[in-house]
């Protein structure tokens, strides 16, 4: 049918286009995020360590956000194209490494795991 494969090229376009919006996230934040900790470095003589803290925080969050776009073009990208058994066990394992990835990132820029934030500590706030 016609429509069948236009539905079916549509979705494959689609989950496309969530993945090249994830990676153009991912390089632009780096790029940006790069370019201003140079200048607070080196043209603002800002202190270093709070710097690099932003920096790496800048980073962390487009890595997380990248890795959630790119679960949502798997799913996407599974559930209409490929409803296999094989498939979804594939996107169960992607899924999980993922996650797994993600919750390493937010160690690595919060100290502490997603699920033992502490009580009275809010989400760190970037600063323009």
């Amino acid at each position: 049918m016609p429509s069948e494969e236009a539905a079916i090229h549509w979705v494959e376009w689609s989950a496309l286009a969530i993945e090249l919006l994830a990676i153009a996230l991912i390089v632009v934040t780096i790029a940006v995020s790069t370019a201003v900790y140079v200048i607070a470095l080196a043209v603002q003589h800002k202190d270093r360590v709070e710097s690099y803290e932003r920096f790496r925080r800048r980073l962390g969050r487009a890595l997380l956000l990248g890795l959630e776009i790119l679960v949502a073009a798997d799913i996407i990208r599974t559930v209409a194209l490929e409803s296999t058994l094989r498939a979804i066990l594939s996107l169960g394992l992607l899924v999980i490494i993922r996650t797994f990835l993600s919750w390493s990132v937010v160690l690595e820029v919060e100290g502490f795991w997603p699920w033992k934030r502490p009580l009275d500590r809010t989400p760190a706030r970037e600063e323009k």
